[in-house]
């Protein structure tokens, strides 16, 4: 059994290169609307963009149709392709990051539990983890969007990626539920929870407007507190 708390205060205290500014990290289960926002703030803020490596991955089509299987191998493909991400935005003024190496231990834990990885293989992702995290800053801000999974299953029954249409709603069920877990209790860096079950921020300007600058003050908080650990802030905009 993987604690979320235990591995985030772990890798809390092997990270020992600092805070990377400008650096910018959107989490969230699949389908919530990662890869629109990123390109959103892209533009509002002057930021180089890192998209998820999900386009010519061999070994996500293979994973949908066996998990136990490949589970492991898509696993290391991902932390793998996420760790070169950080080290590339590194090297810029400004990045952002659809999905990081921060939280790709959500997907890893999931699987485990599933049985999908066996106790052998979740140990030797979770050394090889720790390991590249004693390399790596940690983001100014991470920002998880919260959504509720009937919301997130039909963006991507929109966006039509094939390989994802025939995955049981189970898993994306229990893919939300470890992202509200993870962040419950995430420390590694200053983050912003926004529940966007009821935004439009692509085709509406006045919920673009409203995320975006809630994305501003909390990085202009975080700035002029001078502040780089647990600041966490969530907002719900379904009670306003």
């Amino acid at each position: 059994m993987i604690s979320y708390k235990e591995f985030n205060d772990k890798l809390s205290k092997i990270i020992s290169e600092g805070v990377q500014e400008n650096m910018i990290i959107i989490e969230g289960t699949v389908g919530v609307g990662k890869s629109s926002l990123m390109e959103i703030l892209s533009e509002e803020l002057g930021l180089t963009i890192f998209p998820e490596p999900v386009v010519n991955n061999p070994l996500l089509p293979l994973f949908y149709e066996n998990m136990k299987q490949y589970g492991f191998a898509l696993q290391v493909f991902f932390l793998n392709n996420r760790f070169r991400m950080i080290k590339e935005g590194q090297k810029l003024d400004g990045a952002i990051m659809d999905r990081s190496i921060y939280g790709d231990v959500i997907f890893a834990k999931m699987l485990y539990d599933q049985g999908n990885m066996s106790k052998e293989e979740i140990d030797c992702y979770l050394d090889l983890f720790a390991n590249m995290m004693e390399h790596l800053p940690t983001p100014e801000l991470v920002i998880y969007l919260r959504t509720d999974t009937e919301g997130a299953i039909e963006k991507i029954k929109k966006r039509g990626r094939e390989c994802e249409q025939n995955t049981d709603r189970q898993y994306w069920e229990d893919l939300n539920i470890e992202y509200d877990k993870y962040f419950s209790t995430y420390s590694i860096s200053p983050a912003l929870i926004i529940n966007v079950s009821d935004l439009d921020y692509v085709n509406n300007e006045n919920d673009r407007k409203l995320i975006v600058n809630a994305i501003k003050e909390k990085l202009a908080e975080i700035r002029n507190e001078n502040t780089s650990q647990n600041i966490n802030t969530q907002i719900n905009y379904k009670t306003i």
